[in-house]
């Protein structure tokens, strides 16, 4: 099928063609004509699938712009909310349509200046009900509701801040959560809150075409030499480094520079405009490696990331899936390396578990060792970037409660 036979709006077409879609994909095939039916739906799918095409150009279609709010999409974090909002903007390019961010970090005074005209709101669910205690926020007219990635943000403790805010929304409205397992707080809700939903799934497989999937065993002690040594050797436009922990981010990433890498970390520690302008960079290609937790990841979508680095392994088959699957898009190559130590064997057995992953185990090359990695956290010149900019001091602040 190709997009000109959707029979798409002239306006939302016009900006596809623009964007170079010819042909849906299948998430976007199987959900398009449903939503537009008005139906409830659980969509099951992987990064990359395109989703927020997949929700967004239906409720775009039925927008009016200029009414009053009609759509409000959750995500777990400030940087997918983003991502979605930059993503509806560019959809709707000819429409018109008023569409505003709404989290936290930043002031919540331009906010509530701008929800009044607004005609689709994506938010975080800690700030949006922050606005609707304050009344400065009212779902009672939306049409449509969408939760992105509502297992995440269930993992994240925001089961209660969710279902407040359904509860503020009118029952007669539309449903739409996409989500990458049904667990059961997830399952709860389904039950509860969707109208006979329907469940549309697409394939996890991961493909080999594009895709290089390979992994090395090393001890504990000289994962961060082995780490510095494959940067180097395989010189990647862009990678992206997956750590488990806030803290382990920030090591990697600073004793990554320290070895004349541009590397930088992105985490929940950092202020919003901070977080922007280090995805900024990235995009930019002024770093060239970014450390981030999986939380602080969530809503990257970056071209030309041609690296995945698995500096800690993730517990699911899922999680793997979802990390390896931002890079090798659009008919780009890809390379997906995952490095083991004693601690991580029990997690990558938990991957493994999906037969249609094929990892190749590599034998680990001969690399310098790093005796010292700087643990601290204070001060410094810990810089990033091609312009050997250093961060200001203040720029990594622990011990805050993590706002997303």
């Amino acid at each position: 099928m190709k997009y000109t036979e959707m029979n798409l709006e002239a306006p939302l077409m016009r900006a596809v063609q623009e964007l170079g879609f010819e042909e849906p994909t299948p998430i976007q095939e199987k959900t398009i004509p449903i939503l537009r039916e008005g139906r409830d739906l659980i969509g099951q799918s992987e990064t990359g699938s395109g989703k927020t095409a997949a929700f967004g150009l239906p409720i775009l279609e039925k927008i009016q712009p200029f009414t009053g709010l009609q759509a409000i999409i959750l995500a777990p974090t400030r940087e997918l909310a983003d991502q979605i909002a930059n993503n509806l903007a560019q959809f709707s390019k000819y429409k018109k349509c008023n569409i505003l961010t709404v989290y936290g970090g930043v002031s919540i005074n331009p906010q509530i200046k701008n929800i009044p005209k607004a005609d689709i709101i994506v938010s975080t669910p800690g700030r949006t009900l922050d606005h609707l205690r304050r009344g400065t926020l009212n779902l009672s007219k939306i049409k449509f509701f969408v939760l992105d990635e509502a297992d995440k943000m269930f993992e994240m403790g925001f089961v209660n801040d969710i279902n407040a805010i359904l509860s503020a929304s009118p029952p007669h409205k539309q449903l739409i959560m996409f989500s990458a397992t049904l667990n059961p707080d997830v399952q709860k809700l389904v039950h509860k809150r969707m109208k006979d939903p329907v469940t549309v799934k697409t394939s996890t497989h991961v493909s080999s075409t594009m895709l290089q999937q390979i992994y090395y065993n090393v001890e504990r002690r000289d994962k961060f030499s082995l780490l510095v040594h494959i940067i180097k050797e395989e010189n990647p436009e862009l990678a992206l480094v997956f750590c488990g922990t806030r803290t382990e981010t920030h090591i990697v990433a600073k004793n990554l520079f320290k070895q004349d890498i541009a590397a930088t970390a992105l985490h929940g520690g950092l202020s919003q405009n901070k977080r922007n302008q280090v995805m900024a960079d990235f995009k930019e290609g002024k770093i060239r490696v970014l450390v981030a937790s999986d939380v602080a990841a969530r809503g990257i979508d970056v071209k030309h990331l041609t690296h995945i680095i698995n500096y800690s392994i993730p517990k699911t088959s899922k999680e793997y899936v979802h990390r390896i699957g931002r890079t090798a898009r659009m008919g780009h190559a890809g390379v997906a390396i995952s490095l083991l130590d004693e601690m991580d064997h029990n997690n990558f057995r938990n991957v493994l578990d999906d037969r249609s992953i094929k990892i190749e185990k590599r034998d680990t090359p001969e690399f310098k060792r790093i005796e010292r990695l700087q643990q601290n956290f204070g001060g410094g010149n810990f810089r990033h970037g091609s312009g050997r900019r250093p961060f200001p001091r203040r720029q990594h602040s622990f011990g805050r409660r993590r706002s997303y």
